[in-house]
C-alpha cells in the first residue's frame, strides 16, 4: 500500500483538523552557507594546490571566500545571470574552487566537464548545456582552439592562469582569470534564492547514446555534503587533512570539497599530477589523513611503496570507489600499512554517495576475515539513500546475500530526471531509479555489485559475474590489471573470456591461472580462455571499457567451442 503525500496547501484541512506547522527560520540549504562557515569559523585553515602551468598554491577558506564573491562579481559583470550555465575544463586547483562556488553562489550552474571525453562528446554536451562561458586551464588549450568554432553558445573563454602565464591563442574572447578576479573588490552579498534552484550539471557517460546531465539542486548538495560529514560515512571534520585525488569534474569529487569547506578541514589539491611519487610526496608532506581516489589510483601507490620501501605515517583512511575493489588492495593497505579502506559505491546520478563500507553493530564481533569478506562488499546505503534490488518483474528480493537483481535507489540527492528530460521517465511507478548495476543484498545491510545489466556473462541460464572474476584474478602477482567478457559460445550461449595485463617480468598462463581461481570462485566460472594485452581501454573515467574490449574480441572464438 502506497503512502499519501500531502502538498503544502493540504496541510490544513486533513481529516477536518488544523495542522500544526512547525516554526523554525526559514533558512534556505545554499552551498554559500558552507563557504560562509568557512570563512567566519575557519578562516586560517589551509588551502593547498598543485598548479597545471607549474608550481605550488598556499591560502586559506578567508581568501577562498573573498575570491569566490570577486568571481560572482566577475560574472555578472559579463552579464551571467540566475540559472545560466558556465563550463569549467579544470583539474583539482584553488581557482577552480572559486569557479564553482562563484558561479552557484551567484545563481547559475556549474558545468564540470570531464577533459577525457571524446571531442565529439565535449562539442555535444556544451552545446547541449548552452554553456555561455568556459573556464579552462592552461593544460586545455589546445583541446578547446580545435573545437571552439563547434561551440554555439560560449561567448568568453577564462584562462585560469596570472597574466605572466597566459599562453598565445587563437581562441576568441579570452580573458586573463587572474585579470578577471583582480578587477573587482569582492564587496558582494551572497543571493539567496530557493534551495531547490540548479546548482551543478555533470554529464555521466554511464549511459548509452550521448552523455546525459544531471543537474544538482542547492539542496541535494546541501544534504549530500552533511552526510559526508558524518562519522558513519567519509567523517570529514575539523582536524581532516584531506586529499581528494578523484577530479572535481568526477561527480563533484565525490562531495569532498563542499564537506572541507563546511567542516574546516585542510584541503590538499593535487591539480594536474597523478603519478604515486608525487601523490606519496603530498600525502606525507602535507600530513594527509585521508584521501579518495579510484582503484586504479591505489595500484599505482602501492607498486611504489612496496618498491620504495616508503610508508604514508598519517595516512588513516581512503575512500575507494568507481569501480569494484580487490580484496588484496584492501588487505594490503590493512595490514602492510595500517590504512583502513572504505570501499564505496556511488553514481553521477546520486550525487554520487549510495553506500559506504563502514562497520555497523551487526559485524562488530564477526572474525577479522569475515569482515574483511564485507569489506569487499560496496557497503551500505548511507542515511538519505533509500535501496533495494528487484528482478525483472519489479518484484524486491530478499536480503540474504544470494539473490541478484537490479540495484534500485532513490532519496533527496538521487536523480529524478536527466537535464532537459533526455531519456523521458526514469523512474518505475514507486519512485525508484534503476543504476544499471546488477547486485545483492546481505542480512546485515551490505550490497553487492555483481555487474553491469550489459556486462553481466549469461552462460546456459546462469549469471556469472565478471567483476568477481576479475577482483579474484588481481589478486595474483603476476597479474596488474584483469578484464572478463562474456564471449559467444554454441552450447552455453556465453562464456568468461579473461584478458590480462601481466607485471613486468611476471607470467601466467590459462591453467595457471584456473589453478589459482580454484577455490575462488565456482568452478563452473572459470573462465574458458585467458589472453594477454599490453593495455587494457579505459573509459573517461577511468574504468576499464568492457564495450571497447567487446570490439577488440568481436571475431574471437574459443579454441574447443
Amino acid at each position: 500500500m502506497r503512502s499519501q503525500t500531502y502538498s503544502h496547501s493540504q496541510l490544513k484541512c486533513v481529516s477536518g483538523r488544523d495542522i500544526v506547522l512547525g516554526q523554525m527560520q526559514d533558512w534556505p540549504l545554499l552551498i554559500t552557507k558552507f563557504l560562509d562557515h568557512g570563512e567566519i569559523n575557519h578562516p586560517n585553515r589551509e588551502i593547498f594546490s598543485m598548479l597545471p602551468e607549474g608550481g605550488e598554491f598556499r591560502y586559506n577558506y578567508a581568501a577562498l571566500a573573498l575570491r569566490a564573491r570577486k568571481c560572482a562579481q566577475g560574472l555578472e559583470r559579463l552579464g551571467i545571470k540566475l540559472g545560466d550555465r558556465v563550463g569549467t575544463l579544470a583539474w583539482n586547483t584553488h581557482r577552480h574552487m572559486e569557479i564553482w562556488y562563484g558561479v552557484s553562489g551567484m545563481g547559475a550552474v556549474t558545468h564540470t566537464i570531464n577533459p577525457r571525453l571524446f571531442p565529439e562528446q565535449l562539442i555535444y554536451i556544451m552545446n547541449h548545456a548552452e554553456d555561455r562561458l568556459l573556464f579552462l586551464d592552461i593544460t586545455f588549450v589546445p583541446l578547446i582552439e580545435k573545437i571552439a568554432d563547434e561551440l554555439n553558445t560560449v561567448e568568453h573563454f577564462v584562462i585560469m592562469v596570472g597574466k605572466e602565464d597566459m599562453p598565445k591563442t587563437s581562441l576568441k574572447n579570452v580573458i586573463c582569470y587572474e585579470d578577471f578576479i583582480e578587477a573587482e573588490d569582492g564587496d558582494y552579498t551572497w543571493p539567496t534564492f530557493d534551495e531547490n534552484t540548479a546548482c551543478g550539471l555533470c554529464y555521466t557517460s554511464g549511459t548509452t547514446g550521448n552523455p546525459k546531465g544531471v543537474l544538482y539542486s542547492h539542496r541535494s548538495n546541501f544534504l549530500h555534503t552533511l552526510l559526508a560529514t558524518s562519522g558513519d560515512t567519509l567523517g570529514i571534520n575539523a582536524l581532516t587533512t584531506i586529499l581528494p585525488i578523484v577530479p572535481m569534474f568526477h561527480a563533484n569529487a565525490w562531495g569532498v570539497p563542499y564537506a572541507a569547506t563546511a567542516s574546516g578541514a585542510k584541503l590538499v589539491l593535487n591539480g594536474p599530477v597523478h603519478d604515486p611519487e608525487t601523490l606519496h610526496m603530498l600525502i606525507e608532506r602535507e600530513g594527509v589523513t585521508m584521501a579518495a581516489a579510484v582503484p586504479t589510483v591505489w595500484m599505482g601507490l602501492l607498486k611504489f611503496l612496496k618498491a620504495t620501501g616508503k610508508n604514508c605515517c598519517k595516512l588513516k583512511m581512503v575512500t575507494i570507489g568507481g569501480s569494484a575493489v580487490p580484496r588484496s588492495m584492501i588487505k594490503t593497505f590493512q595490514d602492510d600499512y595500517g590504512v583502513r579502506v572504505n570501499h564505496a559505491w556511488g553514481m553521477t546520478e546520486s550525487s554520487p554517495l549510495g553506500s559506504l563500507g563502514s562497520e555497523n553493530g551487526a559485524i562488530q564481533n564477526l572474525s577479522e576475515e569475515a569482515k574483511l569478506d564485507i569489506q569487499c562488499k560496496q557497503g551500505r546505503p548511507v542515511m538519505g539513500v533509500e535501496m533495494c534490488v528487484k528482478n525483472d518483474d519489479g518484484e524486491m528480493l530478499p536480503r540474504d546475500g544470494e539473490s541478484s537483481g537490479r540495484l534500485m535507489i532513490k532519496g533527496p540527492w538521487v536523480i529524478d530526471k536527466y537535464f532537459k528530460a533526455d531519456g523521458g521517465e526514469i523512474l518505475d511507478e514507486d519512485g525508484w531509479f534503476d543504476t544499471g548495476d546488477v547486485s545483492c543484498m546481505d542480512q546485515y545491510g551490505y550490497m553487492q555489485i555483481t555487474d553491469r545489466a550489459k556486462d553481466v556473462i549469461k552462460s546456459g541460464g546462469e549469471w556469472i559475474s565478471s567483476i568477481d572474476l576479475e577482483n579474484a584474478a588481481v589478486g595474483h602477482p603476476a597479474v596488474a590489471e584483469a578484464a572478463v567478457i562474456g564471449v559467444y559460445h554454441p552450447k552455453w550461449d556465453e562464456r568468461p573470456l579473461m584478458v590480462i595485463v601481466e607485471e613486468e617480468g611476471e607470467s601466467i598462463d590459462h591453467a595457471e591461472m584456473n589453478a589459482y581461481l580454484t577455490g575462488k570462485v565456482a568452478k563452473w566460472w572459470l573462465p574458458d580462455d585467458l589472453q594477454k594485452v599490453d593495455d587494457l581501454p579505459h573509459t573517461a573515467t577511468g574504468k576499464i571499457s568492457k564495450k571497447d574490449l567487446r570490439d577488440v574480441f568481436k571475431d574471437y572464438r574459443f579454441p574447443d567451442a
